[in-house]
């Protein structure tokens, strides 16, 4: 068996396919997976997005990076994403649902039908169906792991993220079930990020912004901050880990409202 550090440290020849992967967290984890040897797909729905990190990736690490634009809304998108990773690498290691939103609206009675198909399409059903097409191909393969990303919307309520708390929660018992669905062979986790200073904070309020001072932690998180938790899941290190849900949140949940 290889050494805590070998599992962490070396991902060499893995396939790894990343939804959101063009920015923040998403952006992240595909830099630091590419730097440990894996092949990353990054799935956005910018094409351009993912062009140009794919070609910085292999400039500066010589890994291989596959850019496809995916709305993961779409449920012919993700089936076409399985299929053209399949075509070009033949397999694939790990998957993260990452992608999601979380639009803002003035009231409950503002949030339109539309709108709440579509946090719930990006949210829930696409990763459904993503881990549906890539889950059953791990079998088949004999191994594989599944990461999904959600949020403390998750687990603590607020007024101004209904839909995607609802998504998101939903998400994570995705986690638990695919987790008994895939077993043996394939492993089904969750991270649940709290607040991460992403280019979407750049929108967030004064108040907000003030606010994070108030975790445990006293701040928000860096994206970088996330790439541990990502590695332990997509790397043999968590071997005997699946249907988990792993906090990254500064201690958030955990603090008095």
């Amino acid at each position: 068996m290889a050494s805590p550090h070998e599992m962490f440290s070396d991902l060499t020849e893995k396939v790894i396919t990343i939804t959101g992967g063009s920015r923040g967290l998403g952006k992240e984890m595909a830099l630091a997976f590419s730097r440990l040897g894996a092949h990353v797909v990054i799935a956005s729905r910018k094409k351009e997005n993912c062009e140009e990190l794919a070609a910085h990736i292999t400039k500066t690490t010589g890994q291989e990076a596959l850019p496809v634009e995916c709305h993961v809304g779409e449920w012919d998108h993700c089936d076409a994403l399985f299929e053209k990773v399949q075509g070009h690498f033949g397999k694939c290691d790990v998957l993260i649902n990452n992608a999601g939103m979380s639009p803002l609206y003035k009231s409950l009675s503002d949030v339109s039908e539309e709108l709440f198909d579509k946090v719930l399409n990006v949210n829930l059903r696409g990763p459904f169906r993503l881990s549906a097409r890539f889950g059953e191909q791990m079998v088949k393969d004999g191994s594989g792991s599944i990461i999904n990303i959600s949020s403390v919307a998750a687990a603590q309520a607020s007024p101004h993220e209904i839909p995607y708390g609802a998504a998101k929660a939903g998400l994570q018992s995705l986690t638990q079930s695919f987790s008994r669905a895939y077993a043996p062979h394939v492993r089904v986790n969750c991270i649940m990020p709290g607040p991460f200073l992403t280019d979407i904070s750049d929108a967030w309020s004064e108040d907000t912004h003030k606010s994070l001072e108030a975790l445990p932690l006293g701040r928000g998180g860096h994206p970088s901050e996330i790439v541990g938790a990502a590695l332990y899941f997509a790397s043999d290190a968590s071997s005997f880990t699946t249907g988990a849900v792993l906090k990254i949140d500064g201690g958030l949940i955990a603090s008095p409202s």
